[in-house]
């Protein structure tokens, strides 16, 4: 049973409210000013709070600002109940964080509505999606729940690739979404003198192609490159379309959902940018260890083209060449089997990655 604060100065509003909320079996609790209200709201630590604006000692817009100070408090739904009308008072309660404004009197629909609509919301936004066909799935339904809309159930299937396919080209529409449920692939960017810029390596459990989807130009922003035998999801970018553009706080969740690491990717882009080529080896190589792709007691790693591994540095074959030889003399690395490498010396690979 969901939870309810009506902190209210008004006794028969307070009550009239509560009555009808008890009916509509909400565990309804109540307060009559703004002090008591806050204290209630951290012992009781309801679902949603209903609050008046105008009441002696507190205000309704102090009550919210002392609830946002609050871990406990602060991203519990916040709706506003006053007979002030005035827009600028309903500016005023929203850029403080007010979750919706209800006018008195009001009629009990638009109560039960508000109600309704706020806590689908709040419930909506914690919810947590796991990074795989489940949670996608599980978003899409429960998305158009929350859109009230008819959700069509789609059966998605894998299918599989051979080492060298390209999975799509930088400049080509951007029509699917790509996920890695075995093997891996290689994202790149193209450059005028035909050399690649490694973007990204995709495994497992990662999305390919998210940010392309998300693209205003509706163009692959790289191309992807089957690196080992893969099975790919395709889905397509059209069963996304209504749910993007109906709602923002939908699409920051599919965001969310779909993209690898951005923060990571900006951080690559920074370090490609200062840091000197011995130092971006190194960081790479962290990040491929990270994935499980560098040769070691529970890794099989992977045969890293020394092009790739330049690529993914941003620097000329011949100069990672010979900044892995540098690592190699210096006992932080030694190359295994084919063109997979092995890492002797994390620690000294982490302090060159930290100082160059």
């Amino acid at each position: 049973m969901k939870k309810i604060l009506i902190i209210e100065d008004n006794e028969d509003v307070r009550e009239n409210t509560a009555d009808l909320l008890k009916l509509a079996h909400y565990n309804v609790c109540t307060s009559a000013d703004g002090a008591s209200g806050i204290q209630k709201a951290r012992s009781f630590i309801p679902d949603l709070i209903i609050c008046d604006i105008m009441m002696p000692g507190l205000d309704g817009y102090q009550v919210l600002e002392a609830l946002q100070e609050n871990v406990k408090t602060a991203g519990i739904p916040f709706v506003f109940l006053s007979a002030k009308a005035d827009k600028s008072d309903v500016r005023k309660g929203m850029n403080l964080g007010a979750d919706d404004y209800l006018t008195k009197p009001f009629e009990e629909h638009e109560l039960l509505e508000a109600i309704n609509s706020r806590l689908k919301r709040h419930e909506f936004l914690q919810k947590e999606y796991s990074r795989n066909m489940s949670g996608l799935n599980a978003f899409m339904e429960q998305a158009a729940a929350f859109l009230n809309l008819d959700y069509i159930e789609r059966i998605y299937y894998s299918k599989t690739y051979e080492a060298k396919d390209l999975l799509y080209m930088e400049g080509n529409a951007a029509n699917f979404l790509y996920y890695v449920k075995q093997g891996l692939v290689k994202s790149y960017k193209s450059t005028e003198g035909g050399k690649e810029l490694i973007t990204g390596i995709s495994q497992e459990g990662d999305f390919v192609g998210a940010l392309s989807l998300l693209n205003p130009g509706g163009i692959y922003l790289e191309s992807a490159l089957i690196l080992e035998d893969s099975e790919i999801y395709r889905i397509p970018k059209s069963d996304f379309i209504q749910l993007l553009e109906e709602n923002k706080i939908v699409s920051k969740k599919f965001i969310e959902l779909i993209s690898n690491n951005l923060i990571d990717a900006q951080e690559q882009l920074v370090n490609l940018a200062y840091s000197p080529v011995r130092k971006r080896l190194a960081l790479v190589l962290i990040k491929l260890q990270r994935a499980g792709l560098i040769q070691d007691a529970t890794h099989r790693g992977i045969d890293i083209a020394r092009e790739d591994l330049a690529g993914m540095v941003g620097t000329a074959t011949e100069t990672v060449i010979r900044a892995l030889s540098e690592l190699k003399d210096n006992g932080v690395i030694r190359m295994g089997k084919a063109r997979r490498i092995l890492i002797d010396s994390p620690e000294k690979l982490k302090e060159i990655a930290s100082y160059g």
